[in-house]
């Protein structure tokens, strides 16, 4: 599988691959939802994110999920080196606020932090992230994070099918070829789909990722959705985070970065106030 190109469809996206670039790697980055419908105001606590460099300079366009009023989850590729700090927004359609490229100030500023065992070698294995808000975004709710080790029993469970996600994202809606690039869809629109479970603990998966349909009926991820949330059914519960895609035209399958086992929820949860 080829890494995909990301400057063909803005500039804003070059950076947040330009890493990836360099890897050999079966998986790309994934980031948007494609056959998709409008989120509105469904999940207002999923917000878009810009990284930024130490000098400020924006590389990266990534989703994430509010926790809690401070603490924003996302993928290790959206927070890995060289970012230093995220600038957030929450309004479902920034498609005018894009237009000439988002402003350098989001309605959120906040300081990044990767899971320590990340490694953008292996990024599939570690894929998270948070950015730690400077000030606190009250919503009348939060995503929840899941049980340890929840979903192991899908494992064995026949009709791996009937398990469906809520996956959201900010990005590319439509994705073709080099050759019809100019036919490709991409407005900054909360996007919401409902794709369902392909895989789980098999030796394409590990027991670190789940691997989820993308296809026209369920809908996908794609190019602006890295570190947006798969909800488990029409929960708030984060079961994964948009990790990578199959192949460069966002078809067939995409892998999320699973949110049950010990080493994301220990880490996530370091951030989150005691209850």
């Amino acid at each position: 599988m080829r890494h995909p190109h990301l400057a063909r469809w803005s500039a804003g996206l070059t950076g947040l691959a330009a890493a990836l670039l360099l890897v050999s790697f079966s998986a790309v980055p994934a980031q948007a939802i494609t056959n998709g419908d409008l989120d509105g105001e469904g999940h207002p606590f999923v917000g878009l994110m810009i990284s930024k460099d130490a000098a400020g300079n924006p590389f990266g366009v990534c989703t994430g999920t509010l926790l809690s009023p401070t603490v924003f989850l996302t993928a290790g590729h959206c927070t890995a080196e060289p970012a230093v700090s995220a600038e957030v927004w929450f309004d479902p359609d920034l498609t005018d606020a894009a237009a000439n490229g988002l402003p350098d100030t989001g309605e959120s500023h906040g300081t990044t932090y990767t899971h320590p065992e990340y490694d953008p070698a292996h990024f599939t294995t570690r894929d998270v992230g948070v950015v730690l808000l400077d000030t606190p975004v009250d919503m009348p709710e939060y995503g929840t994070l899941p049980a340890l080790n929840a979903f192991d029993a899908w494992t064995t469970q026949r009709g791996l099918q009937d398990t469906g996600f809520t996956t959201i994202g900010y990005g590319v809606q439509r994705m073709f070829p080099d050759a019809a690039s100019w036919k490709i869809e991409y407005q900054r629109l909360r996007m919401v789909a409902t794709p369902r479970l392909v895989q789980i603990n098999t030796p394409s998966t590990g027991d670190f990722s789940l691997l989820l349909s993308a296809n026209a009926r369920t809908g996908g991820q794609c190019f602006g959705d890295s570190g947006g949330p798969s909800f488990v059914g029409t929960s708030t519960v984060v079961g994964a985070v948009t990790s990578y895609g199959s192949n460069d035209l966002c078809k067939g399958t995409s892998g999320a970065f699973r949110m049950d086992r010990s080493w994301a929820l220990d880490w996530v949860q370091s951030f989150l106030p005691s209850s």
